[in-house]
């Protein structure tokens, strides 16, 4: 059973049977993502002995083929085996496209009602979670109440992506972020909460940034908030500063005026007398 929300599919054109069908053609794509996007790894070997996010996802795959065999309770195991040799928690319910990478893994926890896309990246104690409350969970069975990440996420270390949101596909999630509502695609998402910074170059959205870096780096979005007050208030004192001078300017002609009309009717007095 998958929980796919409106207008997203975690595998578009894919259906389950099909997918279990596929699991060793994915573990290659896996692998190959690995070493498509860590410069690190010099070897399909090196990433298959030495990756342990890629070993939570070998488990993850067997884990998830064995829950939508039926096989619950075994799928569950295998992914608390996996949890103990890795570090990293990914339930067997949760829906996970190709080419997905967990670097440096540790500490990653990824909910049943999860969905994730194709091309996806985490980064290390990344949580996708629930925020259903822990009362009545009989009545939570079968309910979507984890995030849904679209093609091409990165997830930068520390997120917290929580609740039943979507994150659109290309969006980047900056380090720390936590983050409980919908993300639009090709944006990048930072803070506590999670506030959106819209990319300066559109043309660069898809391209692959480590920890969800973006080209112009992520600027703080409370801090943008400030300096533009900052702006304003400059600009305000600038401003009154010029009617300030403008009100003094008219304040001395005027006197020159007053001074004038005194002069002229003491000289007429003069001259009657």
């Amino acid at each position: 059973m998958t929980w796919a929300q409106p207008g997203f599919s975690a595998t578009p054109g894919r259906s389950e049977h099909k997918e279990d069908a596929m699991v060793f053609k994915r573990l290659k794509a896996d692998l190959d993502a690995f070493l498509e996007r860590d410069p690190a790894a010099r070897s399909r070997w090196e990433v298959v002995i030495l990756y342990q996010g890629f070993h939570a996802v070998v488990f993850y795959r067997f884990a998830h083929w064995l829950w939508q065999s039926g096989l619950r309770f075994l799928g569950r195991f295998v992914s608390q085996v996996g949890r103990l040799f890795t570090g990293i928690e990914i339930h067997p319910g949760a829906t996970i496209g190709c080419c997905f990478v967990i670097d440096h893994g540790s500490g990653v926890v990824i909910g049943e009602t999860a969905e994730i896309g194709d091309n996806v990246t985490l980064y290390h104690d990344v949580t996708l979670g629930g925020v259903a409350p822990s009362v009545d969970s009989h009545t939570q069975v079968g309910v979507k109440r984890h995030p849904t990440l679209g093609n091409g996420v990165i997830v930068g270390s520390g997120a917290q992506i929580l609740g039943p949101i979507t994150v659109g596909n290309d969006a980047r999630v900056g380090a720390n972020a936590v983050v409980t509502n919908d993300v639009p695609a090709g944006v990048t998402a930072v803070g506590i909460p999670a506030k959106i910074v819209m990319p300066k170059d559109k043309t660069k959205t898809g391209e692959f940034r480590a920890y969800a870096t973006t080209p112009e780096g992520v600027p703080d979005p409370v801090q943008q908030v400030l300096d533009q007050m900052r702006q304003s208030l400059s600009e305000l004192k600038g401003r009154v500063d010029e009617l300030e001078k403008e009100r003094d300017d008219l304040r001395k002609r005027l006197d020159t005026r007053d001074d004038d009309e005194d002069d002229g009717k003491s000289g007429r007095k003069t001259s009657v007398a």
